[in-house]
């Protein structure tokens, strides 16, 4: 007689077929991601802070290749690798000096459903369109990240190329560089992740009675490894489990700025109270042990925010009341467009076209680049450099 115990491994055998079938449906016919999104000379002026003539006065002397363009004589638009070199060319990179230190952002909430993984892949597109070198690193054993990413935790990623081989009781590797992998995007790569990198727990849980000696090495041992890994970045965003295990310690130490994603309900809001509590004795004790935790900010961001639910309306305010500054001012809003370029395993930033109305893409990519240009913005100040001024804007002044 069978067990409905047993149907869990045909449920999961099931959805992890359904998963790669939808995997190949919504990319190239080599089954890898790609990236088609372009962007039209006035965009591109926008991006790099400049005038549209500039760009064209850099093609028309040599230093900027000659624009794509089709057999119709129609300019297709700029890729990311073009605009890269344009920022190159042109003096518009936002690299940071060397002088400063890699911004590495923890995206962390210990209430699921909050939007982390959608922030945290949204913001790492959004920052390479600036043009940041970008550096994600799954930390979460869900690997939904590493899914929007492209990349199958189940059937394209083994335990040795997450953070395990790392981070296990026994290495078998003394360093990051050998996690990270190319993305679509030219200037943002991935550490991914997959289910065996929880593995990591059960043996750290089974470490007896040198379990806190194992445990704090393995705290400096993270920090350690991001930061050497980092100096070849601009921004680190880490995205930890959703729960108080060994991983999202050692992530929120290994940070230097912590991002809380929280959706505008009452569940999330208290969840989101209880975590800032935890977060609290959690550092506290963590400094008692000698481990440092130390953030250049603490910001929290309101995720999946409708503006015509009364409800939003009135627990926003009570974080606006509760949080004050520490709230970022402006908040993710919930969109179809979102949720319909999920199903595609993309982000708003990697859509050639609106997949709803023009309308609604615009208004939700409007948003994302507000929103997340909160955290830019606050990345910069870390740095000492304030936004870039735009050319025209100077000019008319």
């Amino acid at each position: 007689m069978g067990s409905e115990v047993t149907r869990i491994a045909e449920l999961a055998e099931a959805g992890e077929r359904m998963i790669e079938r939808l995997r190949k449906k919504a990319f190239l016919p080599e089954d890898r991601k790609g990236l088609a999104v372009r962007y039209g000379i006035a965009e591109a002026a926008q991006l790099l802070g400049c005038s549209t003539n500039r760009i064209r006065m850099a093609e028309e002397d040599g230093r900027l290749p000659p624009a794509p363009a089709t057999e119709n004589g129609r300019r297709p638009g700029y890729s990311i690798e073009y605009l890269l070199n344009m920022r190159k060319v042109l003096g518009a990179s936002p690299a940071r000096r060397d002088l400063d230190p890699p911004a590495i952002i923890a995206v962390q909430n210990f209430k699921g459903g909050v939007g982390k993984s959608t922030v945290t892949t949204h913001l790492a597109h959004y920052l390479a369109v600036q043009g940041f070198r970008i550096l994600v690193v799954d930390c979460d054993s869900q690997a939904t990240t590493t899914t929007l990413f492209g990349f199958n935790p189940h059937f394209n990623i083994t335990r040795e190329q997450t953070l395990y081989p790392y981070l296990s009781i026994e290495p078998t590797e003394m360093d990051l560089f050998y996690a990270v992998q190319k993305t679509p995007w030219p200037n943002v790569d991935i550490i991914p992740s997959n289910l065996e990198l929880f593995d990591v727990e059960y043996e750290l849980a089974a470490a007896g009675a040198d379990g806190g000696s194992v445990l704090a090495s393995r705290f400096r041992k993270l920090k350690q490894g991001l930061q050497d890994l980092a100096q070849n970045y601009d921004i680190v965003l880490l995205d930890p489990p959703p729960a108080l295990g060994t991983i999202s310690l050692a992530v929120m130490q290994a940070a230097n700025a912590l991002l809380v994603p929280l959706a505008a309900t009452t569940p999330d809001f208290c969840s989101t109270v209880q975590f800032l509590s935890m977060m609290e004795q959690v550092t506290a004790q963590l400094t008692n042990a000698g481990i440092a935790v130390e953030y250049d900010f603490i910001r929290l961001i309101c995720s999946k925010f409708d503006a015509n639910d009364p409800s939003h309306a009135m627990v926003r305010q009570i974080m606006e009341q509760a949080f004050g500054p520490s709230l970022l001012p402006i908040p993710i809003l919930e969109s179809a467009e979102i949720s319909h370029a999920a199903l595609r395993m993309m982000t708003i930033y990697e859509l050639e076209r609106p997949i709803g109305t023009p309308k609604t893409h615009k208004r939700c990519r409007t948003n994302l680049d507000e929103a997340m240009g909160q955290i830019e913005a606050l990345v910069r100040r870390s740095w000492g450099i304030a936004a870039p001024a735009r050319e025209e804007d100077v000019v008319n002044a």
